[in-house]
C-alpha cells in the first residue's frame, strides 16, 4: 500500500508522532510531526507530538473526530536502518513494547471504542536508540522526507492550504 492510498477518501486526519528525542533514532516520529507542523496548515489535520505517551492524547484525538489516525514511530521490524513500514497498529508491530508506555495495539483498541476511524502505523527502522544520543543523519533525512511526502498529501485534503 502506498502512502497516498492510506489517505484516499479521508476528510479528517490525526498524525501522532511518537518517540523520545534524547534516545537517538527513537526521535523519528517526533521529528516528522515537528517538521509537518511547519509545512502544513489545514483545519482538517491535527498534528500531535505525543512524545512517549500517546495514551495521554486519546481524548484530544477522539474530540477531533477523525476518520484516520496515523501513528508515526521508530519501529524495530528488522528492516534496513531508515526503511519505512506501513502496518496495522493492532498487528504484530503494534505489540512491540517500545521505549514508550502502552503498546500501540492497546491504544488502538481503546480508541476504536471511542471513534469510528481507521488506524495505521508508519514506522521507520531505527539504528541506535541509546540514551542521550542524537538521531542519526540518515534518520533525520528519512523524517524530513516523510514529512514532506505527508505534507503534499495532507494539503490536498478538503480545506487545506
Amino acid at each position: 500500500m502506498s502512502f497516498e492510498e492510506l489517505f484516499k477518501g479521508k476528510k479528517r486526519v490525526v498524525i501522532c508522532g511518537i518517540g523520545n528525542d534524547v534516545r537517538g533514532d527513537d526521535a523519528f516520529g517526533v521529528l516528522v510531526v515537528e517538521r509537518l507542523k511547519e509545512l502544513i496548515d489545514n483545519p482538517n489535520v491535527l498534528i500531535i507530538n505525543c512524545g512517549e505517551v500517546p495514551e495521554n492524547y486519546t481524548s484530544k484525538i477522539s474530540g477531533f473526530k477523525p476518520d484516520l489516525v496515523v501513528f508515526v514511530d521508530a519501529v524495530d521490524f528488522r528492516g534496513e536502518v531508515g526503511e519505512y513500514v506501513i502496518a496495522d497498529p493492532e498487528g504484530t508491530l503494534g505489540e512491540a513494547v517500545s521505549t514508550h508506555g502502552l503498546p500501540l495495539k492497546f491504544i488502538t483498541r481503546f480508541m476504536k471504542t471511542m471513534i469510528n476511524a481507521d488506524f495505521v502505523l508508519i514506522g521507520c527502522q531505527p539504528g541506535s536508540t541509546g540514551l542521550f544520543h542524537e538521531p542519526s543523519e540518515l534518520i533525520k533525512e528519512r523524517a524530513e522526507r516523510l514529512a514532506e511526502l505527508l505534507a503534499g498529501i495532507l494539503r490536498n485534503l478538503t480545506g487545506g492550504s
